[in-house]
């Protein structure tokens, strides 16, 4: 399955765990998950993202046969009912090779292969990888983050991943990159990072962005977690502005729709 990321493309979320954030224990049930990506197919998603183990703040890790046990079936069933392209959250060598072998077309890392193994994995896989940069771990990554500047450090960081990647023989065009918006980052480091985010494009490489939901939103608009989806949409909005590619989002018919229209402004008068 080709993916090329040259128009927005909104990655529909599917969390197959009991803790996550937003969502957690929803789609656990099998009969659950695929009713929500027939939902999230009929809205127009682009790419569908399964995770089966959470990486919210102080969440618990999960061992690779558990991972792959909640991840595996799930891609198996949806490639068998649905043409949709299919990532997959995990930073473990093991549930990268079973997912993609189930017919995962993306790997998803929150820690940038750097994981022992994720590296060889993934060149030895050849698909799109995306390297998200996260400082710490899970448990401890919003315990005081500090930064010198975070755009600054943040871009080089994923420079420095994107160099390794190439050493271990992955090819530049099978990257992509996400700054990781509430990974290890204070609110005021992921607003900084948001009116940043254009200086990512001088990477060249496809920008991926997750927002949805998610505590920023939730500290500058003072509602619950189910309460977020206009402040989803203006980020959403704004991240493609600043030229994000990918927006990875819960609610996925709504974002569509805001982002059909931010292109239509954006692409006036580039024909002329």
């Amino acid at each position: 399955m080709s993916l090329i990321f040259d128009r927005p493309m909104v990655m529909g979320i599917l969390n197959v765990t009991p803790d996550s954030f937003s969502d957690g224990g929803r789609f656990n049930e099998s009969d659950l998950a695929l009713a929500h990506v027939e939902q999230m197919v009929r809205e127009g998603v682009d790419i569908i993202d399964i995770g089966g183990e959470s990486t919210r703040p102080g969440a618990a890790s999960v061992s690779e046969q558990d991972e792959i046990g909640r991840v595996v079936p799930l891609v198996e069933a949806i490639r068998t009912r649905f043409d949709v392209p299919i990532s997959v959250d995990t930073s473990k060598p093991a549930v990268m090779r079973a997912a993609v072998a189930a017919g995962a077309n993306i790997l998803n890392d929150v820690r940038a292969l750097r994981e022992d193994g994720a590296l060889e994995a993934a060149a030895e896989l050849a698909v799109p990888v995306c390297l998200m940069h996260m400082l710490g771990e899970p448990r401890s990554m919003q315990r005081d983050p500090q930064y010198d500047d975070v755009v600054e450090d943040v871009l080089q960081f994923l420079v420095d991943r994107i160099n390794v990647c190439q050493t271990a023989g992955i090819s530049r065009d099978k990257l992509l990159v996400d700054p990781g918006f509430g990974f290890g980052k204070n609110l005021t480091h992921n607003l900084t990072l948001l009116r940043g985010l254009d200086r990512f494009k001088l990477l060249g490489l496809p920008v991926l962005v997750g927002l949805s939901r998610k505590s920023m939103i939730g500290a500058v608009l003072d509602k619950p977690v189910d309460e977020r989806l206009y402040g989803s949409l203006a980020a959403a909005s704004l991240a493609l502005w600043q030229g994000a590619s990918v927006i990875r989002v819960h609610d996925v018919a709504a974002t569509k729709e805001v982002l059909m229209f931010c292109q239509a402004v954006m692409d006036v008068g580039l024909g002329d």
